[in-house]
């Protein structure tokens, strides 16, 4: 047992050395006590995205209101009912009196148009427009209200505990509400998924309406012109909500999502994501811990199987958020069985690895088998015996 953890460890301590993909692992703690800069604004945080580790926050569990920062969800939604094959961005979408009455800001669609749902979340997406979202949702689950309803269970389980969505716009309703925290999870899922950039960094373009009309699109994100590398994110303004943002940028591999909710003015949430962005590009850097497939060496001993052990590997990756001045203080303590009994198939989870940052366990990685093992049947162990004797 203790030489199967000593090989594991070793074969850990050298994905150190290897770059790897990304994959989320949460951390619970921010890595920074307070506001390292000036935030002017309610609510903030800071995080890495592909870890979900936060650099800093400010009044992050605060319940507010954040205006069109709602629509969040509604495209992430909208995105994954394309990828699990409930719509299809082809579907063409007939436009309800309900959608086309939408206040605030939209891209005027008239009751009765019919629009490809494509060019309502682009349209959701680019120039933020309520009477898009609206048809969005209408056309997905049949009616806003139980698209809401399906909203609130995502929100839950992307563990967005402080979150209560009333609509699909983000317009002014009593009782909803959210908070930095919970925007930055619905972010952090959100910005994982690439059809969003397709859209997310359009910055201006049209909509042609089928009576001839073309309604200008404008992205409401003014970063993704100003900002290197800043390539999404999503606005939000009312009078109860202020001014909010959530901003994300990716340099040299690695990608930041900046939440500003409560601003005093549009041009002050900007230059406080800037600063926030700024501020985590120059003190931190994404160190890979470990990657998904990497063999252990050594295997682990089989117990009444057609083989006498079988391979190992780890199930997950890892990506680590460290500050550029500090080095690597991991400790890689893995949990395993003496040995695992056949018959099992490949990809059985036998154990884990904890990856142990200054003391405190930041995640585990689950160790499975690379291959599977059948049953041993008499003829087996005969033939065994036979060639012990033999040999």
């Amino acid at each position: 047992m203790r030489k199967i953890k000593e090989m594991l460890a070793c074969a850990l301590i050298v994905c150190l050395l290897t770059p790897m993909s990304a994959q989320a692992a949460l951390s619970v703690l921010p890595l920074v006590e307070g506001t390292p800069i000036g935030v002017n604004c309610k609510s903030a945080v800071l995080l890495e995205a592909s870890s979900g580790q936060v650099i800093f926050e400010k009044n992050a569990d605060e319940k507010r209101p954040v205006a069109s920062i709602v629509k969040m969800m509604t495209i992430l939604m909208c995105i994954e009912a394309v990828e699990n094959g409930r719509v299809s961005l082809t579907d063409s979408v007939n436009i309800s009196k309900n959608a086309s009455g939408m206040g605030g800001s939209q891209v005027l669609l008239d009751t009765g148009e019919v629009q490809t749902l494509e060019i309502l979340l682009k349209s959701a997406i680019v120039a933020s427009a309520n009477d898009a979202a609206v048809a969005i949702a209408e056309h997905i689950y049949g009616s806003e209200d139980l698209f809401v309803q399906e909203m609130n269970k995502r929100a839950k389980e992307l563990n967005m505990m402080d979150t209560v969505f009333l609509n699909c716009t983000g317009l002014p309703e009593s009782g909803q509400h959210t908070t930095a925290r919970d925007v930055a999870a619905m972010s952090q899922a959100l910005f994982q998924k690439d059809i969003y950039y397709k859209y997310s960094t359009v910055w201006m373009d049209k909509l042609d309406h089928l009576d001839g009309r073309v309604t200008d699109l404008t992205n409401t994100n003014r970063l993704i012109r100003l900002y290197e590398g800043c390539d999404g994110g999503k606005t939000g303004s009312t009078n109860e909500a202020g001014y909010c943002i959530s901003a994300t940028a990716k340099r040299s591999g690695m990608r930041l999502i900046a939440v500003v909710l409560g601003a005093d003015a549009g041009k002050t949430r900007f230059s406080v994501a800037e600063d926030m962005l700024d501020y985590g590009f120059a003190n931190y850097r994404v160190t890979a811990v470990a990657e998904k497939g990497t063999r252990v060496k050594g295997g682990m001993k089989v117990a009444g199987g057609r083989e006498d052990s079988v391979p190992l590997e780890l199930n997950g990756d890892l990506h680590l958020l460290m500050n550029k001045s500090e080095t690597a203080d991991i400790e890689l303590i893995p949990t395993l069985p003496d040995s695992i009994r056949a018959p099992f198939e490949k990809g059985y989870e036998i154990g884990s690895v904890d990856i142990v940052r200054n003391g405190r366990t930041i995640a585990k990685i689950p160790v499975v088998t690379a291959e599977g093992v059948e049953r041993e049947r008499f003829f087996d162990a005969w033939e065994r015996a036979w060639g012990r004797w033999l040999f």
